[in-house]
């Protein structure tokens, strides 16, 4: 009874595996076509933000996708996908976020936080 729960399991986490590796491609193809996308309409017309906010639009969407699915979602692209998502909001309403120190720390922290929790 044990090898059948086995194989169940590794047949499962197979097939989240190549799901996940599914959602990220279909991310990929979608990031690339936002960017072709954006190049083609002349750049009066499209404010700077409007690619930050596809980017962490993509960003949460695939998380999403990965929680829907009972995938284990990565925090670095959702805090990446939040801050895509914070300054490019923030170009449309004037705040100007200061992104890479705001990066800096967080992943700085993140090490920390990782250092003082590892076993």
């Amino acid at each position: 009874m044990n090898a059948q729960n086995t194989e169940s399991d590794t047949s499962t986490h197979a097939e989240q595996r190549a799901l996940n590796k599914r959602i990220e491609a279909l991310g990929w193809g979608l990031f690339l076509v936002m960017i072709g996308g954006l190049w083609l309409v002349p750049g009066e017309l499209v404010r700077e933000g409007t690619w930050l906010i596809g980017v962490g639009v993509i960003m949460l969407g695939l998380n999403a996708a990965r929680f829907l699915n009972k995938i284990k979602m990565s925090w670095f692209t959702i805090v990446l996908g939040v801050l895509a998502l914070a300054a490019g909001l923030g170009d449309y309403v004037g705040v100007d976020l200061p992104l890479i120190p705001i990066l800096l720390v967080l992943v700085g922290a993140s090490i920390i936080v990782g250092v003082l929790t590892r076993d």
